[in-house]
């Protein structure tokens, strides 16, 4: 009888060998699993939003609100005098508010629209941004960087803020307004509360009748 040469025939491997084989195969089988669905799900939902950032204070853009003018070191301006809405359209009252500024300082749109005026009214600069059909800010005493018909964004510089204002005698200051037709509202309502930091000391006329500015 021929003797079988072992190194020509190996012997089988052990059962204790051929699991071990086996696992090592199933575990690298489910780990290509796994990374070609997360390579799935990435492709699907794309790249995650970047995370908003704070929102800012100064007067610039912000977003599609603005501050029309700056306070000292690019805060929100100081409220020199509310609006102070008249118990009837003939009498008397505040109708806007007067933001404190110093002649020269740029005025910003506080809202996107279009220029529907830029001159001058009994020697005053005025500029007027139409935000909606019969709704309109304006802005004054201010000496007009645009032209009628231009379309301005929020925070875009509209002009360059006028001495001696008829508003605040002795300081200086910028008079914002809203109007809707012949109805005036409280220009701080533009603002959300976060520019704002508080809620303006009436949110819309006392009558009630007129809805937010931007209501038809």
């Amino acid at each position: 009888m021929r003797r079988t040469d072992s190194s020509v025939f190996p012997a089988s491997p052990s059962p204790s060998r051929r699991r071990a084989a086996a696992g090592r195969a199933l575990t690298l089988c489910a780990l290509t699993a796994l990374i070609m669905l997360l390579a799935c799900a990435a492709a699907v939902s794309g790249p995650a939003p970047p995370s908003p950032g704070p929102p800012r204070e100064s007067g610039g853009p912000a977003g599609d609100r603005s501050w029309p003018v700056t306070g000292a070191r690019g805060a929100r301006p100081l409220v020199l005098r509310a609006w102070e809405p008249p118990p009837a359209r003939w009498a008397a009252g505040h109708r806007g508010v007067d933001l404190a500024a110093g002649p020269g300082l740029p005025v910003r749109a506080a809202i996107p629209g279009r220029i529907s005026f830029a001159g001058r009214i009994a020697g005053r600069g005025v500029v007027a941004v139409e935000l909606a059909p019969a709704l309109r800010t304006t802005y004054e005493p201010v000496r007009a960087t645009v032209r009628e018909g231009d379309h301005v964004g929020a925070g875009q510089i509209i002009g360059l803020l006028e001495a001696g204002s008829a508003h605040c005698p002795g300081h200086g200051c910028l008079h914002w307004g809203l109007r809707r037709g012949d109805d005036y509202l409280d220009p701080l309502t533009l603002l959300p509360p976060w520019i704002l930091r508080r809620a303006p000391s009436r949110l819309w006329p006392p009558e009630g009748t007129l809805g937010p500015p931007w209501a038809a």
